[in-house]
């Protein structure tokens, strides 16, 4: 199977707040989202400031030398964190794992395509694809709010559960996939 995302010749737009997010017609996407407190605000702050200083030093475009650096320094530590299972872990509970799995599910092929899903502890790993027009942020935001809402019910809790920004990549090769 060769996904629609894959065609190179399709355009792509590039936003950005935190983090870039590219957005494009037809794209699967990786997509990592947490707990607001599933990695310490210390280390993330940390990461932060040495992120920003690698930067400087390195202006894109990037080699593949760079990219992997990145990776290596930035995305790898992050999941090593999140995989270490710090901060409340409400993932970990059944009711809190159902909400998100029915959050994620409620509109599979109707706006969505979930090709895979993974939750954890900490966080919640998607291979996503959008359907009908219908845009990542605005389903994300979705899935989140939905979500969030239930487990702030059955817990008794009030605010925010999840990192407002979610991490997304656009599948780019069968490999990828």
């Amino acid at each position: 199977m060769t996904p629609k995302s894959l065609n190179p010749v399709s355009r792509h737009v590039t936003t950005r707040r935190r983090l870039p997010h590219w957005k494009k017609v037809g794209a699967i996407y990786w997509i990592a989202f947490r707990l607001i407190d599933a990695i310490p605000v210390e280390k993330h702050r940390a990461l932060h400031v040495e992120r920003h200083l690698w930067l400087k030093r390195h202006p894109e475009p990037w080699t593949d030398t760079e990219w992997k650096e990145y990776n290596r320094r930035f995305e790898e530590k992050i999941e090593y964190w999140l995989d270490a299972g710090m901060g409340c872990r409400i993932l970990a509970r059944v009711d809190a794992r159902n909400a998100v799995k029915k959050c994620v599910l409620r509109f599979d092929w109707d706006r969505l395509c979930i090709h895979a899903a993974v939750i954890m502890p900490t966080h919640v790993h998607l291979l996503l694809e959008p359907l009908g027009g219908h845009e990542l942020s605005r389903i994300l935001q979705g899935i989140k709010g939905a979500s969030a809402r239930e487990i702030n019910k059955f817990t008794g809790a009030t605010g925010s559960v999840w990192l407002d920004e979610s991490y997304d990549h656009i599948v780019r090769s069968e490999e990828q996939y």
